[in-house]
């Protein structure tokens, strides 16, 4: 199969390198400098460094053709940028004819309503025609690159996108489980790195095993109350793109978001935090988005709220735990 990633950032390249064992993968980067050094490197040194690039991988440049130009020539087109990034890519590839998947994982920032909106909201307004879904799931871009096991989820409302998804990714390293909640498998990817602030913020602070279990049982019952008011399946958040996600970058080391939360219990700014990373933390942008959208519907979701109060510095670390801590009490379900 001939697959055509566009985003050369660690998730993107970590596909390109899974899928280019067994596919022809062709990996573009916007900026044609990144693109000749990860050329010449044979490797990605500024997201993914130590990790080679197999046989089958081919990096490519805008000057080696736009985004619609070379997808006409692709089998499947992963969209690797992030959410920000969305929308112009679907409008680029408006009238492609080969399924297209997206990776980034969020709400996007507002655009013409006081809320932003989950990718298959976008693809509707823009390229209503394509046939699309979501790749997702619990998985950091350092394992996958690796071939260390991972099992993802592969959501779309079309049976053949899912068949495609499946038929590039599933390996003896991967497995790839489909999925027709797109809804569902979105809402989860987008709250999961919320809530793993909240988590590092915990641990950061030394509350114990005990506040640790309590944040990410409560954040998945407000992750699954935002999802089924934007019609989700309840059960969709007790699989890979829900529970699972949520547990990894709630809790492994190698999460960006979990990280900034430990950082911010040690004193630093979120200038700090953000700017040590290297890399996007993609919580940080996506949890003003989240509470908005939540709001917009009616949905409680107070973890979510109290995260928003700490970015945004109304609030200090040990008074985000008093927030919580601090409500009257409720019945869990």
């Amino acid at each position: 199969m001939d697959i055509l990633v566009l985003g050369a950032g660690a998730w993107g390249t970590a596909l390109a390198i899974a899928a280019g064992a067994r596919h022809r993968v062709t990996l573009w980067a916007r900026n044609e400098v990144h693109a000749a050094a990860i050329s010449a490197d044979g490797e990605n040194r500024h997201y993914l460094p130590g990790q080679r690039l197999p046989a089958g991988v081919t990096v490519a440049s805008p000057a080696d053709g736009d985004p619609a130009a070379l997808a006409a020539r692709h089998a499947l087109v992963i969209v690797a940028t992030p959410m920000a990034g969305l929308r112009e890519t679907l409008r680029a590839l408006h009238g492609c004819q080969a399924p297209v998947a997206w990776l980034c994982k969020g709400f996007e920032a507002p655009v013409s309503r006081p809320y932003g909106l989950l990718g298959h909201e976008v693809r509707a307004e823009v390229a209503p025609g394509l046939a699309t879904g979501v790749l997702s799931g619990p998985s950091f871009a350092q394992e996958v690159a690796r071939a260390q096991p991972t099992a993802l989820v592969a959501a779309s409302d079309s049976a053949a996108v899912r068949e495609t998804l499946v038929a590039a990714f599933h390996s003896p390293s991967m497995r790839v489980y489909a999925n027709e909640d797109v809804p569902g498998v979105e809402v989860g990817g987008a709250v999961k790195n919320v809530l793993a602030i909240a988590t590092g913020l915990c641990d950061g602070l030394a509350l114990g095993l005990n506040a640790r279990a309590a944040l990410v049982t409560r954040g998945l019952a407000e992750m699954m109350r935002l999802g089924v008011a934007l019609g989700a399946r309840a059960d969709t958040f007790m699989g890979l793109s829900g529970l699972g996600d949520l547990v990894l970058t709630a809790t492994g080391d190698l999460s960006r978001n979990r990280r900034v939360g430990l950082l911010l219990a040690e004193g630093r700014t979120l200038q700090q935090a953000v700017q040590s990373l290297g890399h996007v933390a993609e919580g940080v942008y996506s949890a003003r988005t989240v509470v908005e959208r939540a709001s917009h519907l009616g949905v409680e979701m107070p973890i979510a709220e109290a995260v928003v109060a700490l970015l945004d510095g109304r609030v200090q670390p040990r008074e985000a735990v008093a927030l919580l801590m601090g409500r009257d009490p409720a019945a869990e379900t």
